[in-house]
């Protein structure tokens, strides 16, 4: 397995660049009030996609956050009997 990730890597960033260098077109993102945000149309996916990830990671680490709490005062509770 280990011997397919590295040409697999390869491959995605490849296919990756070529997707980026394909969509190097300006796009316009306007929001309220007037303001605008010029940008390559792939830059713009890849900070979409960064965004949803952070996002998603902050949503799993607050449900972690909130087990790991619950985990300790039950841990707690057991030591004191």
């Amino acid at each position: 397995m280990r011997a397919l990730a590295l040409p697999l890597k390869i491959i995605l960033f490849l296919l990756l660049l070529g997707f980026a260098a394909q969509n190097s077109d300006t796009v316009v993102l306007r929001y309220f009030l007037g303001l605008e945000w010029r940008a390559p149309l792939s830059l713009v996916i890849l900070a979409v996609f960064a965004l949803g990830l952070f996002t998603g990671l902050l949503a799993c680490s607050l449900r972690l956050l909130r087990g790991h709490r619950e985990l300790r005062s039950l841990r707690r509770e057991l030591q004191k009997e």
